[in-house]
């Protein structure tokens, strides 16, 4: 079973990624407190917890995970192709992958090589519009719906 590992958002554009135990997310906003939060395809983040110690183990270290800058750490799940236009249900919220998020060149100065750790097999995760609201908290199951 997967479930939700890890909750971040930040403030401001190029800010900190602070992590929060429990979040409302909405269709207007997304991830509330999120500075990024309007509605369409990019609502909210999802970083597959294996897909990101793969590319840890690539690189050779440890990073925490919040240098993706993504919303949500999901336990239990990798993302794919395949997935795109699926539902996951995480608590009372539903969220539907739209597209890959592509690893943008600023992970570099994270660490380097982290850009091109990040690009086979979809490990920078997935975007997700929010379908109905509700609020998530770190332990909530996630599942797919279809």
């Amino acid at each position: 079973m997967a479930t939700l590992n890890a909750i971040a958002f930040r403030r401001q554009a190029k800010g900190p990624m602070l992590e929060i135990a429990s979040v409302a997310i909405n269709r207007e906003a997304g991830v509330v407190p999120d500075t990024r939060g309007k509605p369409g395809r990019r609502q909210v983040s999802l970083l597959s917890l294996q897909s990101w110690q793969d590319a840890c183990t690539e690189l050779g270290t440890n990073l925490p995970w919040t240098l993706r800058r993504a919303n949500l750490l999901i336990d239990g799940l990798r993302f794919s192709a395949a997935d795109v236009g699926r539902v996951l249900r995480i608590g009372d919220v539903e969220l539907q992958i739209m597209l890959e998020t592509d690893p943008c060149p600023r992970m570099d100065a994270q660490h380097q090589g982290l850009t091109a750790a990040l690009t086979p097999h979809w490990r920078g995760g997935v975007c997700c519009r929010v379908l109905s609201d509700g609020t998530i908290r770190t332990g909530d199951a996630v599942a797919f719906l279809k």
